[in-house]
């Protein structure tokens, strides 16, 4: 990253929160149980659809149980489960905050 360079075109800085973290843990545990090796393809495969975010922050849809929010929660769709996150423009950061599968409802903030 150019420190130089203007805001607007440095990449956005892209952080798990712990829950995030907890949560790739325990999917790739879960599915490790019957496939180890499908198991890490797909938690790399989680990781890298967050990596999109450096360049496309606002690239997920609102999350419709926030909408109303006042700092309203974006999501990506990777299979069935949500990565839900949200941008700070000022500081450039994206905050994954949770992998959330589909089947659980309302993702817990």
């Amino acid at each position: 990253m150019d420190p130089d360079a203007p805001a607007a075109q440095r990449p956005y800085e892209v952080i798990l929160s712990p829950l995030a973290v907890q949560d790739l843990a325990e999917i790739v545990t879960f599915i490790a149980a019957d496939n180890p090796t499908v198991a890490e393809r797909f938690g790399r495969a989680l990781i890298q659809k967050t990596r999109l975010l450096v360049t496309f922050p606002e690239l997920g849809r609102i999350v419709p149980e926030f909408a109303e929010a006042p700092e309203r929660a974006r999501e990506l769709i990777h299979r069935a489960y949500r990565i839900i996150y949200r941008v700070d423009h000022a500081r450039r950061r994206v905050e994954v905050s949770r992998f959330w599968h589909a089947s659980r409802g309302t993702p817990e903030l």
